[in-house]
């Protein structure tokens, strides 16, 4: 029995809805597993590639690959008339993504660097900085331009924001390894998109 995954677009998530119910196509996991540790082999030894920060031991082991393990998504695809210009979500593993859909890899850090990472980019403050140049795509470019402020680990607020940001992204037990590794509860919010975070 083969295990068949999503492939996700930017409408397959939301702000806080980390699953739409709408997907690009659907993949073998296997499959996509073998061609993703391949490609993510023969890109570490490109120096622009992200993939070259990862240590040799992490690329050599397909169970570390991003689309196994939740990651935050952004939609490249923005409109001036949207009401938000970056729309990103914790999508959950076994998923793969479509280029319109980047993912953030994560080289370092803890799953509540990721969750406070989250918080920021769902703010109001992020977005309206995004607004003031982005108009119809978010591109890496635009993207590294954003400031994420970090007060530093322990900070309270950064933990608060890495707290609500954790409740409101683990909706479910596909994010139960990552929600036990920020300390909070899986499913305890359901969805935050009227919140206006």
């Amino acid at each position: 029995m083969t295990d068949i995954w999503p492939v996700y677009k930017g409408t397959s998530f939301n702000l806080w809805e980390p699953d739409t119910g709408v997907y690009y196509d659907s993949a073998d996991g296997q499959s996509m597993i073998a061609h993703l540790h391949e490609k993510r082999l023969s890109q570490r030894r490109i120096r622009s590639s992200a993939f070259a920060e990862q240590s040799e031991e992490i690329s050599n082991d397909p169970a570390t690959l991003p689309c196994r393990h939740p990651r935050i998504a952004f939609r490249d695809v923005t409109n001036p008339t949207n009401t938000r210009t970056i729309i990103a979500a914790l999508v959950p593993g076994e998923r793969v993504i479509v280029h319109k859909a980047p993912y953030l890899l994560q080289i370092e850090g803890t799953a509540t660097d990721e969750a406070y990472v989250l918080g920021v980019l769902s703010s109001m403050p992020c977005d309206w900085q995004a607004r003031r140049t982005v108009e119809l795509v978010m591109s890496f470019g635009q993207f590294n331009q954003l400031s994420i402020p970090d007060p530093g680990e322990g900070h309270p607020v950064r933990n608060r924001v890495a707290e609500i940001a954790a409740l409101l992204a683990a909706q479910d037990d596909r994010f139960s390894g990552w929600a036990a590794e920020v300390g909070v509860p899986v499913g305890t919010v359901e969805g935050g998109g009227g919140l206006g975070c």
